[in-house]
């Protein structure tokens, strides 16, 4: 990210306001009208719409109608704001912080009287808890759709996505280089006969050439400083015909965040993996930004498919 010195003292400016801290915070997490801004922070309506402005002026807030209301939120798209309000919001820790997301909660849930939940969400309902309505509920009911044949999850941990996929693969090969955590699966999935856990190194792996038809990669790359080697190793474990699949996190210049998950990178750029993975001699299918998280740092997930020819 890149300022002029007009730009950055402009951005600061607009940033140097505990009443405007307080609005950026609450809009990063919800989307409120200038009435339930009021109700929450205890500001006078006439402020409120007045900093909203001047942050809507900075890029930092973006709006759109609802009904007869306008819904605030923070603004997506620009870009290099919102790295400065990142580094400045991921280290907001404060009592009226906490206090103002307690009653923007209040504020929500009284929104809903003479609306369906549906209502309620609609546009959002992603982000939203619904009793059963998981991921993981939406996976398990779409996993009956494949027939996935002979698989390997490389860097399998304890097992997660192995008993996903075990019901609906001839089998399972979960690999894991630490003891104490293929221990952990063997014991958690012992009850599946089709799935077996080895341990070992992924830029080594003690698995027969060309014998599968999936392999995954989920998020192992964070853990590794050689990616080309990971994925010249699961490359040479696909049958013709067989799948890589690789979840990836995107680049990012957060590495005190990442320390504290043993990350050895900072992430790749999907045409940094799409490269790595034709060097392998994959045909690539897809390579692309498939998610971003909608809280701070933002992390954005890369997910591709390649083929073996």
């Amino acid at each position: 990210m890149t300022l002029t010195l007009t730009q950055s003292t402009a951005l600061y400016s607009v940033l140097a306001d505990a009443s405007r801290l307080r609005l950026l915070h609450l809009l990063e997490h919800f989307e409120l009208s200038v009435a339930e801004l009021t109700e929450i922070t205890d500001l006078a309506q006439s402020r409120v719409s007045t900093h909203l402005a001047r942050l809507k002026r900075a890029h930092l807030v973006q709006d759109k109608r609802s009904g007869n209301a306008a819904l605030y939120s923070l603004n997506p798209d620009n870009t290099q704001a919102r790295e400065v309000w990142q580094l400045l919001g991921t280290r907001l820790d404060d009592a009226q912080l906490r206090m103002d997301r307690e009653r923007a909660v209040q504020v929500i849930n009284n929104r809903k009287h003479g609306q369906t939940w549906a209502e309620s969400v609609a546009g959002r309902m992603e982000l939203h808890y619904s009793p059963g309505r998981t991921w993981e509920a939406t996976a398990r009911a779409l996993m009956p759709l494949l027939a996935l044949g002979d698989v390997v999850d490389i860097a399998c941990g304890d097992g997660v996505l192995a008993e996903l996929l075990a019901e609906h693969a001839h089998s399972v090969t979960g690999v894991d280089i630490s003891a104490t955590v293929t221990a952990a699966a063997r014991k958690r999935l012992s009850r599946l006969k089709n799935v077996r856990f080895v341990q070992a190194d992924m830029h080594d792996l003690p698995l027969p050439q060309a014998q599968f038809d999936q392999v995954f990669l989920m998020h192992a790359l964070s853990y590794t400083q050689a990616p080309q080697t990971v994925l010249q190793q699961a490359a040479r474990l696909l049958r013709p015909g067989g799948h890589l699949v690789v979840a990836a996190l995107g680049a990012h210049a957060h590495a005190e965040t990442m320390r504290a998950y043993d990350h050895l990178n900072l992430g790749l750029t999907p045409e940094q993996l799409r490269t790595l993975l034709e060097r392998c001699g994959l045909q690539v299918g897809h390579c692309r930004i498939s998610s971003r998280e909608q809280r701070p740092p933002y992390f954005e997930v890369i997910t591709a498919l390649a083929r073996q020819p």
